[in-house]
């Protein structure tokens, strides 16, 4: 019986731990990513992964594909994280205290996502505050840290977090701490921080960003009108009104209202874009108005001078909209209208959750087969990988998991068998007279070992009975009181968790009963063997 006990309980608590971390690990690292990613092929990974047009005809086909829960586009952007100043004191070999101000710097990924994205797995490890609120108009500066990077970085709730990116040139964006969150997979806690997809896509320098400007200074006694792009390959081309050019500026003397739109591209050889892949265009506009300062209006066309500093620039007068210059005999004031940009046009890659985990490989096989390394619409190469892929080694040490389990119930059970299959020979020995006199009175072998069969089945169950009372109290109390710790930074959990489903547990006691009992049935055919004139007379 306590052999019995003692396997069921171990194979209980086997089962609950190994299934739980399984199922929690792989929980945690798919709630940072996804199931099933599809982006631009040629990648390595996601985290700097070449941008991909945005494309309806694609985004519609993956919603609804067969098995397919949530498709979110996200994009990703490496960013250093800068607390503020904090002064510290330390005492000195004299004894004297010291002060010194120290600002902490973490480097971190921030993911970019949008209203579509579930963040259900954020929202159960948040331990204060809230999740950004992404279904703004404009893109939102709140973003979302993890408990060790916000006690890192000595950063506090509703405070603001400096962050530096590497774009054509470092730039600084300030961002408003609004919530905290703490998995205890500290490998991604330690780097990953949620913020806006439309902040993380102009970041990207993704597309093409357009703006017409006025230099400061004059040509020929003119005005200068320039073109200030960026993103794309910095290769551009300009449109004016008269169709594409290299031209990035002209002189202008405006004598009349006038609006100047300015369309941006990219190109590579060919200033027409033909059979090249360049970025979606951008188009900038600026509203010049032209009204008499002093004289009559019939002087405007009398002359293009305008006042110059000493140093040969124009002084511009700013105004709620942009700026004026006053020259001679008027005023001219300049509107100007950036492009949006088309980097919302650019995603870093869809992100695909799927409704049943155990059919990830056949729907992961059928996505390849019909999206990878097949152009799209817009003529780019998908390329679709799984969590299983881009997390190998962590999926492959579950995977070593699954082993350890069947060792263990294969041991344990056979521990059971042994100890039965003893105490059935015990049985039967001490019970040899009585077998020989049911012989002498006719009873078969089989009717005889059927009768030893289920005394050793009442003890088979009355050990597993106590096996399961030990078993499930102790999950329970480590699933309530996570009364066993784990090191985070090396099991990925801060306690031992527990996961017994009802099939599992049935399973695993039907199991060890039919393979107890069966493998009892060899050992019961030394009761053939006694002889009924022997047996009698033994004692």
């Amino acid at each position: 019986m306590l052999s019995i006990a003692l396997a069921v309980v171990v194979n209980l608590i086997t089962i609950a731990v190994v299934t739980g971390f399984q199922h929690e690990v792989r929980d945690k690292v798919t709630g940072f990513g996804s199931h099933i990613l599809v982006m631009n092929s040629g990648e390595q990974s996601v985290y700097e992964a070449e941008p991909l047009l945005r494309d309806t005809l694609l985004l519609n086909s993956l919603q609804k594909f067969n098995g397919i829960a949530t498709v979110s586009p996200v994009a990703y952007k490496p960013v250093l994280f800068q607390s503020g100043k904090v002064e510290r004191t330390i005492r000195t070999k004299n004894g004297q205290d010291s002060v010194f101000v120290q600002q902490e710097i973490m480097a971190g990924l921030l993911k970019g996502v949008d209203s579509t994205y579930d963040l259900h797995f954020f929202k159960e490890n948040l331990i204060s505050g809230r999740v950004p609120d992404f279904t703004t108009d404009e893109a939102t500066t709140e973003i979302l840290l993890s408990k060790q990077v916000a006690n890192t970085l000595g950063i506090k709730l509703n405070e603001e977090v400096k962050a530096f990116f590497v774009k054509n040139q470092p730039i600084r964006r300030n961002f408003k701490l609004v919530g905290i969150y703490e998995t205890g997979l500290e490998e991604f806690d330690k780097k990953m921080a949620i913020g806006d997809l439309r902040l993380v896509q102009n970041l990207n320098d993704w597309g093409i960003k357009a703006a017409i400007t006025v230099e400061d200074t004059l040509y020929n006694g003119q005005l200068i009108i320039r073109a200030a792009s960026t993103g794309g390959n910095g290769n551009y081309r300009y449109d004016w009104g008269k169709g594409f050019e290299n031209y990035s500026g002209f002189p202008l003397c405006p004598t009349k209202d006038t609006m100047i739109r300015l369309i941006v591209s990219d190109y590579w050889s060919n200033i027409d874009g033909r059979n090249e892949t360049t970025s979606r265009p951008d188009t900038a506009y600026m509203f010049v108005n032209v009204w008499p300062h002093h004289g009559p209006v019939n002087h405007i066309d009398e002359d293009c001078g305008y006042p110059t500093n000493a140093d040969g620039t124009i002084e511009k007068n700013l105004t709620d909209k942009g700026f004026s210059i006053e020259g001679f005999h008027r005023t001219i004031t300049f509107k100007p209208t950036d492009g949006p940009g088309s980097s919302s046009d650019y995603i870093g890659a869809y992100e695909l959750t799927v409704k049943d985990w155990n059919a990830l490989p056949e729907i992961y096989e059928k996505l390849k087969r019909q999206f990878s390394l097949i152009p799209n619409a817009s003529g780019e190469m998908l390329k679709v990988t799984s969590i299983t892929d881009e997390q190998a080694d962590i999926f492959m040490w579950l995977g070593f998991l699954d082993l350890n389990v069947l060792i263990i119930l294969t041991l344990m059970i056979l521990i059971g068998i042994i100890n039965m299959g003893s105490a059935l020979l015990v049985l039967i020995l001490v019970r040899t007279s009585f077998i020989g006199l049911l012989k002498s009175m006719g009873a078969t072998d089989w009717s005889i070992r059927k009768i030893f069969l289920y005394q050793s089945g009442r003890l088979i169950l009355r050990g597993m009975l106590l096996g399961n009372i030990v078993g499930l109290t102790l999950c329970g109390l480590q699933e309530y009181f996570g009364i066993i710790r784990l090191n985070p930074e090396v099991y990925y959990l801060d306690s031992v968790p527990i996961e017994l489903n009802l099939g599992a547990w049935i399973a695993l006691n039907a199991v060890t009963f039919v393979v107890c009992l069966a493998a009892l049935i060899i050992p019961s055919i030394v009761i053939t063997r006694i002889r009924p004139s022997k047996a009698i007379k033994f004692n």
